[in-house]
């Protein structure tokens, strides 16, 4: 069996973005190497991972499993680049790190995991706490970071901040619904639907702030804390929703299929990222722990020389699986 690293990261940029456009933007390729890249890829695992429609593609069940393990080789490859540049003796310490619900259930687990294994001598502390809780203890010295949505930050006198990641927050329904039919879908729109509200982490209060400014108003039907069951009312036709990607999974836990659609009116990405407060020094395993998630969500390893698109690609096509 011989994939490329190429195939894998055209796919996964796909998958992620719902478009072969938007990926070779991102990718600064043309749609016609994405395209060939995932053809080929599906070629060898015998298996469709990607729907084409007219809005753009949806990932299949089978594409579900392998985008799970394509991340995992891509963040795999990047810590062994990472690895065998770092060059400093091994750290020690214990950081204090508080996190939101959205990020210790969606963003933190596989990036903790990796920097235990780069630093085992650090101990990471974690405490879950609501975004102004967080921030408090920020500001009090009981915590050292926090890995939470930034998007959401209050306190930018006393904390300083960094987006490590931005999720576009998408249309959420069932196949069966009339939007999915739809060329462009605006709020307007969605605001004739029934719609479920989250409410975890201020994502009511964030979706009211769009709204307002639409000068709409959802019809909200129910609110619930549960993303899965937000998942399970939207796969189930009981109603529709705006979430982030980062959340986002193709199939409910009744198995029941979950489409998205981009829409066209302003709506805010949610952003993931680090804070602490300004006027602390960080000591070196704090240090060590921002460094690492700043290169682990970008996919490179640090002080690594630029690379050009070409040399980068024919590195990718080398490698093989």
């Amino acid at each position: 069996m011989s994939v490329s690293l190429k195939q894998i990261r055209y796919f996964v940029a796909a998958a992620e973005t719902g478009r072969i456009s938007q990926a070779a933007i991102d990718l600064n390729v043309s749609q016609s190497a994405v395209t060939a890249a995932i053809q080929q890829l599906e070629a060898t695992v015998c298996a469709r991972l990607l729907e084409r429609t007219p809005n753009g593609v949806t990932v299949t069940m089978e594409g579900s499993r392998f985008l799970s393990q394509g991340r995992h080789i891509l963040a795999a490859v990047a810590e062994a680049v990472r690895d065998t540049q770092m060059s400093a003796g091994p750290l020690f310490g214990t950081i204090r790190v508080g996190v939101t619900y959205t990020v210790s259930g969606y963003f933190l687990p596989r990036h903790q995991m990796r920097f235990k294994a780069s630093f085992p001598g650090i101990t990471i502390e974690l405490f879950e706490a609501p975004r102004d809780v967080l921030e408090r203890a920020l500001v009090d010295g009981a915590l050292d970071l926090a890995v939470m949505l930034v998007s959401n930050l209050r306190d930018n006198a006393m904390l300083t901040s960094e987006t490590l990641l931005r999720s576009p927050r998408r249309l959420w329904l069932a196949p069966e619904h009339p939007l999915t039919r739809a060329e462009r879908v605006h709020l307007a729109d969605v605001a004739t639907y029934p719609y479920v509200m989250l409410t975890v982490d201020e994502a009511k209060h964030t979706s009211m702030r769009y709204w307002n400014n639409a000068s709409l108003e959802p019809k909200t039907v129910f609110r619930t804390s549960s993303v899965e069951a937000v998942r399970s009312m939207v796969a189930g036709g009981m109603g529709i929703a705006i979430l982030s990607d980062l959340i986002y999974r193709p199939w409910s836990l009744e198995g029941q299929r979950i489409e998205t659609r981009v829409i066209e009116d302003e709506v805010p990405s949610m952003d993931i990222g680090l804070a602490w407060r300004r006027d602390t020094k960080p000591s070196g395993a704090a240090m060590a722990f921002r460094d690492f998630m700043r290169f682990a969500v970008a996919g490179v390893g640090p002080a690594r020389p630029p690379v050009s698109m070409d040399h980068r690609h024919q590195a990718e096509e080398a490698i093989e699986i």
